[in-house]
């Protein structure tokens, strides 16, 4: 299991409260609150329908504290840990009606951030036995992309620059709007500051060379054959970060490891990757107590 520091709260909590709003509108939930008693009481389960990867469990506590601060969580799979099919990854227990209408928010975030989870897992799977790392985007949900980066992590990936503003990534259309690579280059680096680092986009050996030449600290390889990424690995001889990229799959990224590049980055990670069937039920055991009264 991947264990790792929880997001801190303060990210956490804005994005649970919008989401909830969203959902609640402006009179909550009519149907559980036509049909419930307001002093009702279940415990639920959390359960998983396929086998994955757990993330977001905090997000969902989350979702289920805000309407009902009372609600007991109690987690028994926490996020890293990997689950079957029919395990039960947490129980609540509080008001009925703050349950159901906390429902469908906390299971958003956990099923869209365990599949993220997922996916990447089998990537890194995938990879196992080199050294390439695989690393994600910024190709991510607009407003999530602090929480979706947090389950590539969970996962066992790395995390690719979280925005325009921490590093410097210069790409096809800077250098064909600069004029050529050098020039490029050589502007960032009269720019940036001594911790910012600066990595190229280039997609042929002889943009590489140019490259290498105005020592950059990093190499964004993209769409290149498996040839051509042996060829640009060896060219570049530990002189630079490689960084693999472009229609990456997992049948595709053993070979593309194996290569020798570093890092390997998977935008559908966090676009595309698809959920984690993760579901909201009455327990076996209390399902059967019910009925047997």
């Amino acid at each position: 299991m991947r264990s790792l520091s929880p997001l801190p709260s303060i990210v956490i909590e804005p994005i649970v409260r919008s989401a909830l709003l969203e959902d609640l509108g402006r009179t909550g939930d009519l149907t559980s609150d036509a049909i419930i008693p307001a002093d009702c009481m279940a415990t639920l389960a959390l359960t998983a329908r396929q086998s994955g990867v757990i993330a977001g469990l905090d997000l969902a506590a989350f979702s289920f504290l805000l309407i009902d601060p009372a609600v007991d969580m109690q987690v028994r799979c926490p996020d890293g840990r990997r689950v079957t099919a029919g395990e039960t990854i947490a129980t609540l227990s509080g008001t009925a009606r703050g349950l159901l209408a906390a429902e469908r928010t906390a299971l958003n975030f956990l099923c869209h951030l365990s599949g993220i989870a997922t996916a990447t897992a089998a990537m890194v799977e995938a990879v196992r036995g080199h050294k390439a790392k695989i690393v994600c985007t910024r190709k991510t949900t607009p407003g999530l992309r602090a929480l979706e980066k947090y389950a590539v992590r969970v996962g066992g990936g790395a995390n690719h620059r979280f925005g325009l503003d921490d590093a410097v990534l210069i790409k096809d259309n800077h250098i064909a709007i600069a004029g050529d690579i050098r020039t490029a280059i050589e502007r960032a680096r009269a720019a940036a500051g001594h911790m910012v680092k600066i990595e190229v986009e280039v997609d042929t050996l002889e943009q590489l060379e140019t490259a290498l030449s105005s020592k950059v600290d990093a190499v964004l390889l993209d769409n290149m054959s498996i040839e051509e990424l042996a060829r640009a690995v060896a060219m570049v001889g530990g002189r630079a970060i490689t960084e693999a990229s472009g229609r990456v799959t997992p049948k595709t990224a053993p070979a593309i490891a194996a290569t020798g590049v570093d890092l390997i980055s998977v935008g559908w990670l966090t676009h595309s990757a698809p959920i984690l069937d993760i579901g909201l039920d009455v327990p076996v055991e209390a399902d059967s107590n019910r009925n047997l009264n």
